[in-house]
């Protein structure tokens, strides 16, 4: 059985640093990243990894970096310079690396606001 547990949001202020973390289990996994989406907007992509590559949102780059430890099957995003509107549920995403199914966490709380 697939699980990802999201763990690290909470209420920061403008400018601060907040780092997210997702612990995966339940199979091998291909791609991981982490998604957001903020009251009334649709869900977006923050930031992917796979097999070394990254992919950043152009609205985070610079800002968020993405890693992923493949012996602990974790992955994480560290959030700097943190704006108002980065203010979002973030959710962990994971694809398993055999039939490509896709599976979410449950998603983090961040709120940026001063």
């Amino acid at each position: 059985q697939v699980q990802l547990v999201e763990s690290g949001g909470g209420l920061v202020q403008p400018g601060g640093s907040l780092r997210l973390s997702c612990a995966a289990s339940g199979s091998i996994f291909s791609i991981m990243g982490w998604y957001r989406q903020a009251p009334g907007k649709e869900r977006e992509l923050v930031a992917i990894t796979s097999g070394g590559t990254t992919k950043y949102a152009d609205s985070v780059k610079g800002r968020f970096t993405i890693s992923r430890d493949n012996a602990k099957n974790t992955v994480s995003l560290q959030m700097n310079s943190l704006k108002p509107e980065d203010t979002a549920v973030y959710y962990c995403n994971a694809i398993t690396a055999v039939l490509m199914k896709s599976y979410w966490g449950q998603g983090t709380q961040v709120t940026v606001s001063s």
